[in-house]
């Protein structure tokens, strides 16, 4: 048996962030990171506060890839503030330290009920309506997947007026991760119908409306379809799961400090390959791989329709390597600059290794052995 359902009640289109006058609760602890206070952004979050007169207290020290110390810090500042709600400011990171910040707060002391607003500042991890939280340990190089329905914010505002600054690298790199987000749910071996059309629609708002953000940042039309893409397929892969794409992507950020969206989209070409065994689909081959026909009718969706569904699969790995290109992603490793050949390979085998014990694996579309990996990891240098 499975089951479908949304926890999180969503405010999106303009004017969302008028909900924070309307909350129940009487003291919010915002949790963000340095940037959206110094540039000003957290008074879009403090004057509707102040406005309904609530009272509240700002954790500032959320970084990327949220390691364990900084949640223990987190943990520390909630308990000594006791808040009855958390209001969690910007990308996956703020988040994601929210969620894990909560959960252990309340385990280490339920003083009571607590609870959590979301208000992404980049339109990309879908995390406002996941019950998936990440957090990292520098020291061991290794990224830990948390899944819990405790970690689910309860309401998530989603307001383009957050995201209209910006920049188009990392509008690129987040669009790019909600694709794979999309992608990979919706080829997942816990997908339903449910996770199919959330994601199917969140693929083709991606379709039209992400290179038209990335070029123009003014664009509020496509900055508020692409916010609504997100959560879209947020909602899709906390249905359905993810897949080998994540798995690989999460060693790349602890090992090389790759942004997540970077690595997601540089590695969906070779997964996109993998899972659909095109380079070795041989024309006797009676069936394909049960991937094949659900790439197929992305390629369709994307209007990318060929005169078969081997031709049609191509079509959608030559479609994603464009996007890449025309947004200035790296499709190799070795494009970045940063990072030697010999560091790199030598870190393949521990990558390996991380990745087919990550949690997202476990729901990737075709089976993957440790040889499997390291070769794509090779391929994408």
């Amino acid at each position: 048996m499975k089951s479908f359902g949304i926890h999180t009640q969503i405010y999106f289109g303009e004017g969302a962030l008028e909900r924070l006058e309307q909350i129940p609760y009487k003291r919010v602890l915002i949790i963000t990171d340095p940037f959206v206070v110094t540039s000003g952004m957290i008074e879009l979050i403090t004057h509707p506060l102040e406005n309904a007169r609530i009272e509240y207290e700002i954790f500032k020290d959320v970084v990327p890839d949220p390691p364990v110390e900084k949640i223990a810090t987190g943990v520390k500042a909630m308990l000594e503030y006791k808040p009855d709600c958390i209001v969690a400011v910007g990308g996956g990171s703020a988040i994601d330290s929210s969620k894990s910040i909560r959960d252990f707060a309340l385990k280490a002391d339920p003083y009571g009920t607590c609870a959590l607003i979301a208000i992404p500042t980049t339109s990309g991890t879908g995390s406002e309506v996941t019950s998936f939280a990440v957090i990292s340990d520098p020291q061991a190089k290794m990224k830990y997947p948390l899944v819990s329905p405790d970690l689910t914010p309860d309401e998530a505002i989603l307001d383009a007026e957050l995201v209209r600054s910006v920049p188009p690298a990392i509008t690129a790199d987040t669009g790019m991760d909600v694709f794979t987000h999309a992608l990979e749910a919706y080829v997942s071996l816990n997908n339903n119908e449910f996770s199919a059309a959330l994601a199917e629609k969140a693929i083709e708002i991606i379709g039209v409306f992400l290179l038209r953000a990335y070029l123009d940042g003014n664009d509020m039309h496509a900055r508020q379809k692409m916010h609504a893409a997100s959560c879209l397929a947020g909602l899709a892969f906390n249905s359905a799961s993810l897949g080998l794409n994540h798995g690989m992507a999460h060693q790349l950020g602890s090992n090389f400090h790759i942004p997540h969206g970077r690595a997601n989209a540089m590695l969906l070409p070779h997964i996109i390959e993998f899972n659909s065994n095109i380079n070795k689909h041989s024309r006797s081959q009676k069936e394909y791989l049960p991937a094949v026909k659900k790439y197929s009718t992305v390629a369709n969706n994307l209007g990318l329709s060929s005169y078969n569904k081997i031709m049609s699969v191509r079509s959608l790995v030559n479609w994603t390597q464009f996007m890449l290109k025309e947004m200035d992603i790296p499709l190799s490793i070795s494009q970045m600059g940063n990072i030697t050949e010999e560091e790199y390979m030598a870190a393949i085998p521990a990558m390996a290794d991380a990745a087919l014990a990550d949690a997202c694996t476990a729901t990737n579309p075709r089976p993957v052995t440790r040889a499997d990996v390291m070769q794509i990891y090779r391929d994408l240098w």
